[in-house]
């Protein structure tokens, strides 16, 4: 079994695809009409259009109703990205902070209100 990607659904594509390409560098794909993806090495953030579930599984999910996933995004530098991401206008959860275990950390909510978590790992 390999890994293959996280789909996040959204009543506004566009306006979550222009968050995550400016979260994270990426020019995004769309393969189909309400649907794109940002491929990294590995796995894929997969954002599709509410009315694709819709058409297809019926209140399978729900857009902007997550409560329990944390997206995680490992940067090199998460001062950074909290200085382009909070000239962007992003709800900022907890600021670039250093964590006891030795990473920084910035927790901020996409336009959707899911949480996401960008951090980088002590340089020894």
């Amino acid at each position: 079994m390999k890994f293959a990607s996280i789909r996040v659904v959204t009543r506004n594509i566009d306006r979550l695809v222009e968050f995550y390409q400016t979260l994270c560098g990426i020019e995004a794909v769309r393969p189909a009409d309400g649907f794109a993806e940002l491929r990294f090495n590995g796995a894929t953030l997969a954002i599709s259009s509410e009315y694709l579930i819709e058409l297809f599984n019926v209140g399978a999910a729900i857009a902007a109703k997550n409560q329990s996933a944390i997206l995680e995004f490992e940067v090199e530098d998460v001062d950074t990205v909290f200085e382009r991401m909070n000239a962007f206008g992003t709800t900022i959860v907890m600021p670039a902070t250093s964590m006891p275990w030795g990473n920084r950390s910035l927790l901020l909510r996409d336009p959707d209100g899911n949480l996401v978590n960008l951090f980088s790992r002590p340089t020894h």
